[in-house]
């Protein structure tokens, strides 16, 4: 009889621990989303844009239950727009424990970080890492047009709406983003009507002083400023440009997102600066207003810019790839890297930056959209 109860003690807690060692594991069940990307440095309002637009992106799921069930979370570091810093970044949010990685913000980092990435099988999708080799890897994603496809894009753009037919373009040669949008856009410029008439280059030493360059943009009759270039230096442009009389149109790209917040600038110089964005604030679908109001409600009345936009549609993208893949929280990453590079190729994301799928490649499908600058706010065109 005393072996009989022996047996049932054991039998009972075997049966306990069992239960409840299930019940921590379903506890601890957890989706976890690394980023990177510059949050200080001069490039930091697009790190900033991200982190907020994901965060927002990742309550809302988070509020409706999770991904079949499992929470999401996401942790940002900041890379400061430096490849080495963006590698460091990486592995402390290896060391985290993250298992996805959303980012980097920006191409220089991304290219390195991708590098790691690739190596490790981790499934990565870029918000706004435009450089071609920000992809390369099977494992790799991005929501944002590329750079050849910017500069097409934008071609495109402007020949199809007329805006102009003399461009000159004032550009970094020593920045993978800002060459390779000048590339592209002078490869299209003559299928769309449009001759390049200055192409002027500066590099990350001698970013202070443009007049030279906008002086020979001037003296070619150019209409308009084709500025495939970051806000930073657009709006030393704009500021020397109208020093010195000149004031052709200006038309950018993703990278000239974020020049209203530029410190001690007057944004009345930006009046009608037309950019390449998938994203306007201002737009009246029901996804926009409703993000724009979470968005300024939790930021102190912020308006987000396209990079917000960009991480909120690139964290849904990954939950409808887990979802696609029924890829799980307790895959090794390379297993759940696997899966959801599968199933990227099968989804439609209908999102804040357009209807978007992905190809094979990795690059993302969907309309180009134009906005412009006015009263110090942006405007879909």
């Amino acid at each position: 009889m005393k072996k009989i109860v022996s047996y049932l003690l054991v039998a009972m807690l075997a049966i306990g621990c069992l239960t409840g060692c299930g019940k921590a594991d379903s506890g601890d069940k957890v989706f976890k989303i690394g980023g990177s990307g510059p949050l200080t440095g001069g490039a930091a309002a697009y790190g900033d844009a991200v982190n907020k637009g994901a965060q927002i992106a990742v309550e809302e799921i988070n509020a409706a239950g999770g991904i079949n069930g499992v929470k999401i979370e996401w942790k940002m570091e900041d890379d400061e727009h430096d490849a080495e810093k963006g590698v460091n970044a990486y592995n402390n949010l290896k060391d985290w424990g993250a298992q996805i990685f959303m980012g980097t913000v920006t191409s220089a980092p991304c290219i390195a970080v991708e590098a790691e990435a690739s190596n490790d099988n981790m499934f990565l999708i870029t918000p706004s890492g435009t450089a071609v080799d920000c992809i390369s890897g099977s494992n790799a994603f991005r929501l944002c047009f590329s750079d050849p496809a910017q500069g097409t894009k934008s071609a495109e753009y402007i020949g199809k709406n007329k805006i102009a037919t003399k461009v000159a373009i004032i550009f970094d040669s020593s920045d993978p983003y800002s060459a390779g949008i000048c590339e592209s856009f002078k490869a299209e410029a003559g299928n769309q009507g449009i001759t390049v008439v200055a192409s002027e280059a500066f590099t990350a030493d001698s970013k202070t002083d443009f007049k030279v360059q906008l002086q020979k943009a001037k003296d070619s009759g150019a209409e308009l400023l084709f500025l495939p270039i970051y806000y930073q230096e657009a709006s030393l442009i704009l500021s020397q440009a109208n020093d010195m009389g000149y004031s052709p149109k200006i038309f950018g790209c993703d990278g000239l997102d974020g020049i209203l917040g530029v410190e001690n600038f007057d944004v009345k110089l930006a009046e009608g600066v037309m950019l390449l964005t998938p994203f306007a604030a201002d737009a009246q679908d029901e996804l926009t207003k409703s993000f724009v109001a979470k968005y300024a409600e939790k930021f102190n009345g912020e308006v987000p810019i396209q990079f917000a936009a960009d991480a909120y549609d690139a964290i849904y993208a990954i939950k409808a790839a887990i979802e696609k893949s029924g890829a799980t929280s307790d895959m090794s990453v390379s297993e759940l890297c696997d899966k959801m590079s599968a199933a990227m190729t099968e989804i439609t994301l209908k999102g804040l930056t357009g209807t978007i799928t992905w190809d094979a490649s990795g690059e993302p499908n969907k309309e180009p959209k134009a906005v412009v600058i006015e009263n110090g706010a942006y405007k879909a065109m």
